[in-house]
């Protein structure tokens, strides 16, 4: 089980800039397609790109800067 989950859907340029500042910055995840889970579409349909802590259940959610991707990945990642 991956810590980190970007979710997002297939054609969405803003996930893929998301994804794009995730790997410039090392940062280890698994894609999510939002279309695949119900719930997600209600919670974050208008929201993603999001970054799901999934042990915690904390996000980050679009806009997010490389910094803020950066902070919210040191104050969650379990070492």
């Amino acid at each position: 089980m991956m810590e980190f989950i970007l979710i997002g859907t297939l054609g969405c340029h803003l996930c893929e800039t998301a994804e794009q500042i995730l790997q410039e910055l090392g940062i280890a995840f698994e894609h999510a397609e939002i279309m695949e889970h119900p719930q997600w579409q209600t919670e974050f349909a208008w929201l993603i790109p999001v970054l799901w802590h999934q042990p915690s259940g904390l996000w980050l959610g679009w806009p997010f800067t490389a910094a803020s991707a950066a902070d919210f990945y040191a104050e969650h990642k379990t070492a």
